[in-house]
């Protein structure tokens, strides 16, 4: 490949590396920008809770819109896609509540880092994952594991 390829090729992933970033960037918005749909589903999933901020953002061409909850102390993310369906939940759970093997996965990966916060994962109504936030100095990093404890394949 001559420079010119090279040059136009490099352009290429620059450009395409930029506007993925754009795509998953989160925008805060108001409770009154959500549509209709999305509105009734905050509306039942927010019963009981606190409502902490509303954001969107695009995920693979999609328009999704995420609620931020407080649920007895804990957080809960809700995102919802534009006909009011619920695509994903994060919440926050104790370390302790957790079967014996999620919790073992979460300490190996954990490694020599301490953690800090547990979400589990459910992405249409499945539990896909468990998440922690994992401390070691002044780093912090995520690892995640299987509902049962297990490595994933990929993450979540």
């Amino acid at each position: 490949m001559n420079v010119r390829g090279k040059l136009l090729l490099a352009s290429f992933a620059v450009g395409l590396a930029l506007w993925s970033t754009a795509q998953g960037q989160e925008r805060k918005i108001k409770r009154s920008d959500l549509p209709p749909a999305v509105e009734k589903t905050v509306k039942a999933e927010s019963a009981g809770a606190t409502i902490q901020g509303f954001s969107t953002e695009v995920e693979r061409g999609k328009r999704l819109y995420e609620v931020e909850l407080k649920v007895e102390g804990r957080g809960k993310d809700i995102l919802i896609d534009r006909q009011g369906n619920v695509v994903e939940i994060e919440e926050e759970v104790a370390l302790d509540s957790l079967p014996a093997a999620v919790r073992e996965g979460l300490t190996k990966a954990a490694g020599r880092g301490t953690i800090s916060r547990v979400e589990s994962l459910t992405k249409l109504g499945k539990l896909v994952a468990y998440e922690a936030v994992v401390k070691t100095g002044a780093r912090r990093r995520e690892v995640q594991v299987g509902p049962n404890g297990e490595r994933l394949a990929r993450p979540e």
